[in-house]
């Protein structure tokens, strides 16, 4: 249970558009890359051994390329309409545009379907479709790179995303319906690239140094920008784009070659592997955002539970004492006010009314009692472990506010014999407190910074929780422990209070005071052996 209440809206969406990625995704990202030149090498020395021609190549590639670049593109419109970000609406019409245009391609494509091809096509008609495919690929990439800014977020109603979406798709198929009928009906006024079948003409260099050269400058951007998931594995993408038409641009002579099947491997992998890491990560992201909500409505009903009995338990013990005080004072009052005045009756009314103080005092007294003395099992544990893994159940938190953690645990530090879910929700309540006050944070590093040690001025353990965020004023800082106060705007005053509760019950101390130059510094004072603290 996490004690502090929780904003409902982030500062980002947890998109894959907005995500940074992992450690573990850069590394699965650059074995594929990896693999990708290895591929490539080997490639090069036998790139124009001629390979027997099989028709049905052509189709099965393309209809392949086809469900996962539309696929792909449904993904990017889905987030666009979520995050209202028009470098995705770019990029979602970019794979969009590479969809419809596959399939002229591959109609086109001589000795298929027909001799030269259907719909009336040419020997230039599906190289130049090709062409352009593979000059619009990067250039989308090159586009959304440089839109790729918060300024470009829209706020417009969803009804006008829609709109956006809708008139992108149909100015997609508008521009592929124009360049078949361009590619097709005057194919004779193309310029050559093919002088046969299997024969390229010195166009098709060009034509590649072009392709090579958007690539290039699409990879060097998103290299020198990269900023979330999505642009790690475009990057994957985009270097397969520029191994493939390397291949085909300055190593291809002939179709149906060995470079002709591996440049077109290249571009059938990196889509496919694209968009399972995509699908991956989504489910991954779709996983952690259901543990998350299921994490706080079991906190919800832990805390409806919790203080329902503990108002019932109050209620219950403190009418008595409340009752008869009451009902002695009027008492009291009634007697005083007789002619002539009961004194000694009044009198006994009154010490009834200390007595009944004094039992409600003892109530208040046992019930403090209660929380300080934990019928909780606590046991021997390493806080490292315990910091870890905190960590670990707000990494989703941490990551969509692009916040930097470190870590300075002390080795070797003796275990501590504590209650350690009571513990786990105290770093929980005051790491997310940390990622809260660095939430409005724009014009700086957000960083957090968690150390534990000893205390050199005891036999204490001494864990320090520091964030760069708003920070907290000097009279803020002298009650900010107190109950129900609070300096968030939808906090509740209690989260701070508990948390000072469970470890002074441990014999322990928390403190707070201002980080330089920024933030807020908490520090949590643990007793080596605190089971006997409290």
């Amino acid at each position: 249970m996490i004690l502090a209440a929780r904003g409902t809206t982030d500062e980002h969406p947890l998109l894959l558009a907005t995500l940074p990625p992992s450690g573990r995704q850069g590394r699965l990202a650059f074995a594929i890359l990896v693999g990708f030149v290895i591929t490539f090498c080997i490639t090069v020395p036998f790139a124009n051994t001629p390979l027997p021609r099989l028709d049905p190549w052509v189709p099965t590639f393309t209809t392949t390329l086809v469900i996962t670049d539309f696929i792909t593109s449904v993904l990017l419109f889905s987030q666009f309409a979520i995050a209202r970000q028009r470098a995705l609406l770019v990029l979602a019409v970019g794979y969009l545009f590479s969809t419809l245009i596959i399939i002229p391609y591959a109609l086109t494509f001589p000795g298929v379907f027909a001799p030269t091809g259907l719909l009336g096509a040419g020997l230039q008609s599906a190289v130049w479709f090709y062409v352009v495919w593979h000059i619009t690929s990067p250039s989308s990439v090159i586009i959304y790179e440089l839109l790729k800014d918060t300024r470009n977020t829209t706020t417009e109603p969803r009804k006008n995303v829609g709109f956006d979406i809708g008139l992108s798709v149909v100015l997609a198929i508008g521009t592929v319906c124009a360049l078949t009928w361009l590619f097709t009906a005057q194919h004779d006024i193309l310029p050559s690239i093919y002088l046969d079948n299997s024969r390229l003409s010195p166009l098709a260099k060009v034509a590649g140094g072009l392709i090579s050269l958007l690539c290039t400058i699409a990879l060097a951007l998103l290299w020198f920008r990269r900023s979330s998931v999505l642009d790690l594995w475009l990057m994957v993408t985009v270097s397969a784009w520029l191994l493939e038409i390397t291949l085909n641009g300055v190593f291809l002579t002939d179709r149906f070659s060995l470079a002709w099947y591996m440049g077109r491997i290249f571009s059938l992998i990196s889509g496919s592997i694209v968009l399972t890491m995509l699908l991956s990560e989504m489910a991954t992201l779709y996983a952690h955002l259901a543990r998350s909500a299921m994490r706080r409505r079991a906190a919800r009903q832990a805390r409806q539970i919790v203080m329902d009995t503990m108002a019932a338990s109050i209620a219950h013990e403190l009418n008595q004492p409340l009752g008869a005080i009451s009902l002695n004072a009027e008492t009291a009052l009634l007697l005083l006010a007789k002619t002539p005045p009961d004194h000694e009756e009044a009198k006994a009314a009154l010490e009834d009314i200390a007595l009944s103080a004094a039992r409600g005092t003892q109530v208040i007294a046992s019930l403090r009692a209660m929380f300080k003395k934990s019928a909780h099992v606590r046991a021997s544990f390493d806080a490292n472990d315990l910091i870890h893994e905190s960590l670990a159940m707000l990494d989703i938190d941490l990551q969509a506010q692009h916040i930097l953690v470190s870590t300075e645990l002390g080795a070797g530090l003796p275990p501590l014999v504590a209650d350690r879910s009571q513990l786990q929700q105290v770093f929980l309540n005051l790491i997310m407190n940390a990622i809260e006050a660095m939430r409005p944070i724009t014009d700086r590093a957000r960083s957090l910074r968690i150390a534990s040690g000893l205390n050199p001025e005891s036999t204490e353990m001494l864990i320090t929780i520091e964030d760069t965020g708003s920070g907290i004023n000097k009279q803020a800082q002298d009650r900010i422990f107190e109950p129900f106060f609070t300096t968030k705007s939808s906090g509740t005053g209690i989260g701070l209070t508990i948390c000072r509760s469970i470890i002074d019950s441990h014999g322990g101390s928390l403190r707070a005071s201002a980080n330089n130059p920024h933030g807020t510094i908490l520090e949590v004072v643990l007793p080596i052996e605190s089971g006997s603290g409290g």
